[in-house]
């Protein structure tokens, strides 16, 4: 691990500073933390064997305000996991919702159960009940349960009426019968960043023991095209504050983040903050890693699988 407020960290902080980022104590506060409590490794991951498959093909009665069904039409059907299987090691499978918030996870299970016997399936399910976890938890080896910490967002973005409460009873019925990994997107109501922080609260009391973390993508096609995501120096203030809220939380940026220069920025704070991970990292942060010390541990499936 690079030495504490040595010249590789403080460089570093230099080196990405702008008006705005935290200070540097800040930073080193992050980095003892992580050192405290965490090997000196970073997992890196280019998640090429994991192929995302939607149950419900490009069908969605929510068509939320961030995504409109858009991201389904990248998604792989079911009727064409025989192909896929081929060329993967795992699943994310996933789908459009119902008007409560949940993806029909039992409509392909006795196939999904086949496809498990030779590859490992991350699911995303939504809001869903604990009669339906327990008749999913044989074949799921973990799900991915995103978190809004804010009632007046899940309104407006998602057109549901569903409490910070109401997520984590959820999450803890999860938890009950399977791993689950909680996400949370960052800058999810327009590019702001409201319920976030107390999302991050009600999970530090579950002592859970990895978190994901996606980024506010602008899509065109959806209702927040025209927003602009929080600034990198947002999101890396946010993730500053959760490492020490979470100081033995395995800490990963995911997948869904602004590419250019926004994630070349983004990585390099996420790195220095003190994340264990990173999806499809820029090359930015993957020399800063090592620059600081950290062994890059590399993965090509989906980080919630690792």
């Amino acid at each position: 691990m690079g030495k504490l407020g040595g010249s590789s960290l403080n460089d570093a902080t230099r080196q990405y500073a702008v008006e705005g980022t935290p200070p540097s104590t800040r930073w080193e506060a992050a980095w003892s933390i992580r050192h405290t409590h965490h090997p000196a490794t970073i997992h890196f991951a280019r998640p090429g064997r994991t192929i995302p498959i939607s149950l419900t093909g490009r069908a969605c009665a929510l068509q939320c305000a961030h995504c409109n069904g858009v991201y389904l039409r990248h998604m792989r059907t079911v009727n064409e996991l025989p192909d896929a299987m081929q060329r993967a090691s795992s699943f994310l499978v996933s789908g459009g919702c119902d008007a409560q918030g949940r993806v029909p996870v039992l409509s392909h299970l006795d196939k999904l159960a086949r496809v498990q016997e030779t590859h490992r399936l991350n699911w995303h399910v939504g809001m869903i009940d604990e009669d339906t976890i327990r008749r999913l938890a044989p074949h799921a080896d973990v799900v991915s349960f995103d978190v809004v910490g804010s009632r007046d967002t899940t309104r407006r973005i998602y057109g549901l009426d569903l409490s910070l409460d109401d997520y984590m009873a959820t999450l803890d019925a999860l938890a009950r019968h399977v791993r689950v990994v909680p996400h949370i997107t960052i800058g999810l109501d327009a590019g702001e960043i409201i319920g976030e922080r107390d999302a991050v609260r009600a999970l530090a009391q579950r002592q859970i023991k990895r978190l994901v973390f996606i980024v506010l993508i602008p899509t065109a096609g959806t209702e927040l095209a025209g927003c602009q995501p929080p600034s990198p120096e947002q999101v890396a203030d946010f993730f500053l504050w959760t490492r020490s809220a979470l100081p033995r939380c395995e800490l990963y940026l995911g997948c869904m983040r602004p590419r250019g220069d926004y994630r070349r920025r983004l990585d390099a704070f996420a790195v220095r903050a003190g994340l264990n991970g990173i999806v499809n990292p820029s090359p930015t942060a993957r020399d800063l890693a090592i620059e600081l010390g950290l062994e890059p541990i590399w993965s090509d499936e989906c980080c919630a699988l690792s």
